[in-house]
């Protein structure tokens, strides 16, 4: 209900803006302001391209707002501009990882072990709230390759549907569902090490 409410709200503001009310555009923005930064901080990983990126972006949005149909949410559709705008400004800097893995797939994607492996977020929150965590999970963040940062930050971070970050991606649902469960496993596997090594008392994961 409160999404509906709120998708219905943001109708009206585009309707408004559209009918020349301009200044509405930072209502509308507003709310997300703060996750599209994050998020193209975490691709480009510089302060000055996030912050250059996200302010494109949102100028691209203002100038396209005529064009968008509500197909998706307004959000989605805003995610989806950052992102190729972030991604847009790696191609310029030859900045894409290159990361070199021993195993992959026949796709190329790293093979990571399921076995005995958890997902992320059963990490306790009591930890969570320790700087010390925080950091470790920012820094294996970014150390994912660039194809699994992106589907993390869109499904974990702005909380997009399966279904929606394989729109804003442009990939099958299938493969972005394979994307998020190699992403949380790469995390799971950077940070089993250190967490163990931050509290060796802890059982963090199944197999300690």
């Amino acid at each position: 209900m409160t999404d509906t409410l709120a998708e219905n709200g943001e109708a009206r503001i585009i309707a408004a803006i559209l009918a020349g009310q301009k200044d509405l555009f930072h209502d509308l923005i507003r709310p997300y302001e703060r996750h599209v930064y994050v998020m193209t901080f975490a691709i480009l990983k510089n302060e000055a391209d996030a912050e250059e990126v996200t302010q494109e972006a949102f100028l691209k949005a203002w100038r396209a707002l005529a064009s968008f149909r509500a197909e998706a949410r307004f959000s989605t559709w805003l995610v989806s501009i950052a992102l190729n705008e972030a991604r847009g400004r790696l191609r310029r800097k030859n900045q894409a990882p290159t990361d070199s893995i021993d195993e992959t797939h026949e796709d190329g994607t790293p093979h990571v072990s399921p076995a005995l492996l958890r997902d992320w977020r059963e990490i306790p929150s009591e930890m969570l709230e320790r700087a010390e965590v925080r950091s470790l999970l920012r820094a294996a963040i970014d150390n994912l390759p660039l194809i699994y940062r992106e589907i993390f930050l869109l499904r974990d971070l702005e909380e997009l549907s399966v279904n929606e970050c394989a729109a804003t991606l442009g990939i099958s649902v299938s493969a972005a569902k394979v994307r998020l469960h190699r992403a949380r496993l790469l995390l799971q596997k950077d940070l089993a090490p250190q967490l163990k090594h931050l509290n060796p008392k802890r059982r963090w994961f199944p197999w300690s």
